[in-house]
């Protein structure tokens, strides 16, 4: 369980740019795959997303809420070993921010998850050109693309790209999720079957699905 104290530290050292602090209490809570759960939920995105909205209303500057991404980036690593140790199962997701999005730390939990939970996740990063995610689609044939909008300006992007994945793959099954959505009242009508993922916790549906 992350304490209030827990959570306190973690995100003032995030806020003081104390990257070894961080570290030090990130290493002592990864111990199983509950425990990455929890700090990815509870600690990571907790913070994150605490540390966004300062940003947001001009209590940080953009620099300390870009060092705070960079450090917790640096801290999801330590999860690896728990991660990428899990028995793996013959599915496949590629996830992908879209392009003119550099917030990527939304994703790289996600694709994450996806490995966590015995998936293949292939992370293809910030600002993915749409030729680009289109060829490692056709590469890695997955069974679920996952793309990520931090910025609510770029759903005509996310549209974009979702069409493009559409006019090459029509049956590919395609979740979308991030910060951009969260004002997106009545976007699952655009959508079509496209799907809506708000939270790390409702990617379960899925991997209870395979």
């Amino acid at each position: 369980m992350i304490t209030q104290a827990v959570y306190d530290s973690f995100k003032n050292s995030l806020l003081s740019g104390d990257r070894h602090s961080c570290a030090e209490i990130t290493k002592a809570l990864f111990t199983s795959t509950a425990a990455v759960k929890e700090v990815y939920v509870d600690l990571f995105q907790a913070a994150m997303y605490e540390i966004g909205d300062m940003w947001e209303h001009d209590l940080i500057t953009p620099a300390t809420e870009h060092l705070a991404t960079g450090i917790t980036e640096y801290c999801m690593s330590f999860a690896y070993p728990v991660i990428f140790g899990a028995e793996h199962k013959n599915k496949c997701a590629v996830i992908s921010c879209l392009p003119n999005e550099y917030h990527q730390i939304g994703a790289r939990m996600v694709a994450d998850f996806f490995e966590l939970n015995g998936w293949h996740g292939y992370f293809l990063g910030a600002n993915t050109p749409i030729n680009a995610l289109l060829e490692m689609i056709g590469e890695k044939k997955p069974d679920v693309v996952g793309l990520s909008i931090s910025i609510y300006f770029n759903v005509p992007v996310m549209l974009k790209v979702i069409d493009a994945i559409r006019g090459k793959y029509k049956d590919l099954r395609i979740i979308v999720g991030g910060q951009g959505l969260k004002h997106g009242a009545g976007m699952a009508g655009k959508l079509g079957d496209v799907e809506i993922v708000g939270s790390l916790d409702s990617l379960e549906k899925i991997f209870n699905e395979s």
